[in-house]
């Protein structure tokens, strides 16, 4: 939930779960985010804020993905240490998969 009337806020909150699914789909985890920097995937690229312009919308600076994947890392990691394997609940992913694995997860494209 977020309050009524801060849609700033609101915007942050979606691009960064978006950021962390498309994250997750590219293969950028916690460990591997600075080596991912030097990707020649444009999609990598364009996530960790190597390509300009990417917090501008947001009132963030380009590198917002990158500095939250690089505390948290992706999706996966995300939901493993809070809910999943790694976390005392143990629970299984089930819808909270990406959509090309049977989940309902789906990010929209960070551009």
């Amino acid at each position: 939930m977020v309050r009524q009337g801060d849609e700033n806020w609101l915007g942050i909150v979606r691009w960064t779960l978006f950021a962390l699914l498309e994250a997750e789909v590219y293969g950028i985890t916690q460990k591997n985010v600075d080596e991912m920097l030097k990707s020649s995937n444009p999609n990598v690229l364009r996530i960790l804020g190597v390509t300009p312009g990417m917090g501008k919308n947001l009132g963030l600076d380009d590198k917002w993905a990158y500095n939250i994947i690089k505390q948290v890392g992706n999706y996966g990691e995300s939901y493993d240490r809070a809910m999943g394997k790694d976390s005392p609940l143990k629970l299984e992913r089930g819808l909270n998969k990406q959509w090309t694995q049977g989940g309902l997860m789906y990010g929209w494209p960070v551009r």
